[in-house]
C-alpha cells in the first residue's frame, strides 16, 4: 500500500481516466525527478498534463450571426460523465492573459467520444464571449475547470416537464433535451423559448424536428419583435397545466425573476428551477476603493459594482471560481483585511470572514490573501 501511494504522489489531484494510470505517471515522475512527466509529455502533446485539466478546440461552428458551437477535445484527467444542464468552465489566454468564464455544455457526455461543446453567444460587453465565437481557431489549447451545476433533471425523471428559455438560455435545455432523445426516455414536455426573431432561435432546427417527430414534445416560440416580451401571465393560455409540471427556466435576469414571483405567489416555489448566466447586481454596491491581492503583490481601483474576481481576473491572478453566480462557494477566500460588500444584498463583510468573491465589491479597502 505504500509503494502504491509513493508511485501515485506526483500525479495525485488529477484522476486518469485508465485503471492505473496515475501510477504509471507517478513512477515516471519519480524516475524523472525533479522534473515531473509533464515537463517531458506536454512537449508531445499539450492535453497531457495532471498539473490542470485541458482541451483543445476541434471546431467553431456558427449557429445564429453572434452564436458559434466550439467542439472541445478533453485531455488527461477531464471526467468522461456529466449531468446535462451542467456548466464547465473555460481559460483562454488571450494578449498574453488568461481569461475564464463559465459555459453550459450543450453535448451529452461519452466516454467514447472525448469531445465536449459549448454554445457561446457573443455579448458586447464579453470579451472572451466574443473572441470564442469569432476569434478562436481549431487547434487552441484552452484551460478547463471541471463540470458542475445543480440545473439537471432528477432520476427518474417526472412525467410532466416544462421548459422556459429565452436567448442563449437555450443551451443547457438543448443539453437535456438531447439526452432525453439520445436515452429513448419518454416525457409530456412544454417549451415556451423566446428570442427576437427566427434567425435568432439558437437550435431552431433541432427543436422544431424534434416538435415534428416526437409526439410528447410541444413547442412554443416567442419572437419577441412581433409578439412582443414573454410574460409570465400568459403562462395559464400557453400552458394551462402548467401548475402539475417540473419547471426549468433559463435566460435574463427578468425573465427569472418573473419567475421565481409567480410560483412563489402560487405556493409551488419548489417546483422551479432556475439557471442564471450572471448575478443580479442590485443598488447594493460597495463604496469602491483599492483592492490588494497580497501573494500576488499586486492592487486595483474599482468601483462598487465590480466584483473582487473581476479585478483579479483583470490583473491576471489565478482566481478560483466556479458558476460566478454566488452558488457554488468555489470562488471563496477569507478575508484578510477592510471590508466588502455583497452585490445582491448590501450586507457588508469584514476582516476574517470568508467571502464570495464572485458576488462581492470593495467597501473602501480590502486584501484577499492570493
Amino acid at each position: 500500500m505504500g509503494l502504491l501511494k509513493w508511485s501515485k504522489r506526483p500525479a495525485a489531484g488529477v484522476d486518469a481516466n485508465t485503471p492505473g494510470g496515475n501510477v504509471v505517471r507517478g513512477l515516471v515522475a519519480r524516475a524523472t525527478t525533479p522534473l515531473l512527466p509533464d515537463d517531458y509529455l506536454h512537449l508531445l502533446n499539450p492535453l497531457w498534463t495532471a498539473r490542470e485539466l485541458r482541451g483543445k478546440v476541434l471546431d467553431v461552428v456558427k449557429e445564429t450571426e453572434d452564436t458559434a458551437t466550439v467542439t472541445i477535445r478533453t485531455g488527461w484527467g477531464f471526467p468522461a460523465a456529466y449531468k446535462p444542464g451542467q456548466y464547465v468552465g473555460i481559460g483562454l489566454q488571450v494578449d498574453g492573459r488568461w481569461r475564464w468564464r463559465s459555459y453550459s455544455l450543450t453535448s451529452i457526455s461519452s466516454a467514447e467520444k472525448k469531445t465536449i461543446a459549448i454554445t457561446v453567444k457573443a455579448n458586447p460587453d464579453g470579451f472572451l464571449s466574443t473572441h470564442l465565437v469569432d476569434g478562436v481557431t481549431p487547434a487552441t489549447i484552452i484551460r478547463l475547470a471541471a463540470p458542475r451545476g445543480d440545473f439537471h433533471l432528477p432520476e427518474p425523471i417526472p412525467g410532466k416537464i416544462l421548459f422556459v428559455t429565452a436567448g442563449s438560455g437555450i443551451t443547457p435545455v438543448i443539453a437535456m433535451l438531447r439526452s432525453l432523445a439520445a436515452r429513448g426516455q419518454q416525457a409530456d414536455i412544454c417549451h415556451v423559448h423566446s428570442a427576437p426573431t427566427r434567425d435568432d432561435v439558437i437550435f431552431l432546427d433541432e427543436m422544431e424536428a424534434l416538435a415534428h417527430s416526437t409526439p410528447g414534445y410541444t413547442l412554443k416560440l416567442q419572437l419577441t419583435r412581433e409578439m412582443g416580451k414573454f410574460t409570465v401571465c400568459r403562462l395559464d393560455e400557453w400552458v394551462p397545466d402548467w401548475r402539475e409540471r417540473d419547471c426549468w427556466a433559463c435566460g435574463p435576469p427578468r425573465l427569472l425573476d418573473a419567475m421565481e414571483s409567480h410560483y412563489e405567489r402560487g405556493g409551488l416555489r419548489e417546483r422551479l428551477h432556475v439557471e442564471r448566466f450572471s448575478i443580479a447586481r442590485t443598488d447594493h454596491g460597495g463604496e469602491g476603493g483599492t483592492v490588494r491581492f497580497a501573494l500576488s503583490d499586486k492592487k486595483a481601483e474599482i468601483d462598487g459594482a465590480t466584483t473582487l474576481l473581476e479585478a483579479g481576473e483583470k490583473l491576471g491572478i489565478n482566481m478560483p471560481f466556479g458558476c460566478r453566480m454566488g452558488i457554488c462557494q468555489t470562488c471563496v477566500l477569507p478575508l484578510a483585511g477592510g471590508y466588502v460588500r455583497d452585490l445582491r444584498t448590501g450586507e457588508e463583510r469584514r476582516e476574517g470572514e470568508r467571502i464570495q468573491t464572485c458576488i462581492s465589491s470593495v467597501s473602501g479597502e480590502c486584501t484577499l490573501d492570493i
